[in-house]
């Protein structure tokens, strides 16, 4: 393990930050969607006109999939990949590397509960259709944390790249 960590080099901890950031993204994207359009389509064959209102819920964990590709496009422009490839030091590389990971991580974790969320939220609409603005307010909760992870990983980069 020592040698995989000490012979990889700047650029290749900076790509292994960024495609770890676009997979935690999408794997938590994946399974949340897939969470809530297994129910939204339960509610839909009983009453296809919900469907524009279950639409925004199936779609919202979906987000966090952006903030990992936007996290992993960040790195190729901030280090100027579309360039060339940089020149980085293994430490910048793994600098660039951890600041990735609160998006890899919360967007995984945050994308699959956001899709449990949105569940229980379609539920809501199924009996309630009224309630449908209601009820996208318990995942936006959740997203909350997605995005402050972007937040974080963004602020990270930005100071890295200066």
């Amino acid at each position: 393990m020592r040698e995989f960590v000490l012979g990889m080099t700047g650029v290749e901890w900076a790509f292994f930050g960024a495609a770890l950031a676009a997979i935690g993204g999408g794997i938590g994207s994946a399974i949340g969607i897939t969470s809530i359009s297994n129910a939204a389509t339960g509610i839909i064959s009983e009453d296809s006109e919900k469907f524009g209102k279950l639409l925004p819920l199936a779609a919202m964990p979906g987000t966090q999939g952006i903030y990992g590709f936007i996290t992993a496009l960040l790195v190729f422009i901030f280090f100027g990949f579309f360039d060339g490839v940089p020149e980085l030091t293994a430490t910048e590389g793994l600098r660039i590397f951890f600041s990735c990971l609160p998006v890899a991580f919360l967007c995984m974790v945050s994308g699959i509960y956001q899709g449990a969320t949105a569940v229980g939220s379609a539920g809501m609409v199924a009996k309630r259709d009224e309630d449908a603005g209601k009820s996208l307010i318990f995942p936006a909760l959740v997203e909350t944390y997605a995005v402050l992870s972007l937040i974080v990983t963004l602020l990270m980069l930005f100071v890295l790249s200066r």
